[in-house]
This record gives C-alpha cells, sequence and structure tokens, in this order.
C-alpha cells in the first residue's frame, strides 16, 4: 500500500502526458470536473489527508476539518493552472507521506481522526488505503476519458 501510494503522482503524470488544453478542460463525464480540475482535486485532498494523519498521530482521534471540495474545484487554480504544479506537488507529497507511513510502529496504524459528517474514526492504516484507492480512481477517471476519446 505505501509503495503504491508513493508511484501515484508517476501514475497521474502518466495519465496526463501529452494532453493539451483543450483536453485538459474536457469533462470525463457529463456534468463532472475536467481533467485539469481532477489533478488539482488530488492534490487538495491529498494534502488535507496528509494533515489528518499527522494530527492522528500527535492528538487524541482529533475531529478533523472537512474542505468544500466543490468549490475548491471552482477556484482559478483549479481551473487554470497546469497540471504539473499539482504533479510536482504531489511527488513530494506522498514521498514524504509513505516515509511517514513506513516510519511508524504497528501500534501507530491504529491512530485515528474523528470525521465531522459521518462521526466515523478513521484508522491511519484505513486512511492509508483510502487515500491509495482515491488515487486510482481520479487517474482511472482520466485514462478511461483518454480511452473513449481516443488521445493515445
Amino acid at each position: 500500500m505505501i509503495e503504491a501510494l508513493r508511484q501515484a503522482p508517476a501514475l497521474l503524470k502518466e495519465a496526463v502526458q501529452g494532453l493539451n488544453d483543450q483536453q485538459l478542460d474536457t469533462p470525463y463525464r457529463k456534468g463532472g470536473w475536467t481533467v485539469r480540475q481532477v489533478v488539482s482535486h488530488l492534490a487538495d485532498s491529498h494534502l488535507n489527508g496528509y494533515i489528518r494523519c499527522k494530527l492522528a498521530l500527535t492528538e487524541d482521534v482529533p475531529l478533523i476539518r472537512t474542505f468544500d471540495e466543490q468549490n475548491w474545484a471552482g477556484l482559478t487554480d483549479s481551473l487554470t493552472f497546469a497540471p504539473n504544479l499539482s504533479i510536482e506537488l504531489l511527488e513530494s507529497l506522498h514521498n514524504r507521506w509513505a516515509a511517514l507511513f513506513e516510519a511508524l510502529q504497528e501500534a501507530d496504524y491504529q491512530k485515528a481522526y474523528l470525521h465531522p459528517d459521518s462521526r466515523e474514526e478513521i484508522s491511519l492504516h484505513h486512511a492509508l488505503s483510502l487515500y491509495v484507492w482515491h488515487s486510482k480512481h481520479h487517474i482511472a477517471h482520466i485514462t478511461s476519458l483518454r480511452e473513449r476519446m481516443g488521445w493515445a
């Protein structure tokens, strides 16, 4: 799982490789985010995820803060910035996050944070699997769009 987290930015980079601005501004589904917004969303979400994990390691089941993903995706950076800015951020972030997970003791993986909407305690072990899944999920949006559109 840790290695999958570390490798996700490279897979994302490969997924957007060679896309022009028109393609980057194409929604992956009707009413969905554009490719550019999906890339930005991964960076936004995973920055929050990293902080949530650090909070869980330093506080006793902290109540985390959510963010309005839809509104964040509508901000200028998500709508106009080059995807490489988010991918470079993710590369550094995922390398640091993976190193953090590798340094944990087994008991540390049971530490958790509390999600305010679901009231669920999310352990670090579960958080790791969630963010690996999240990476794969959104990369698949992009690669599926490329296939459907014939953007080899």
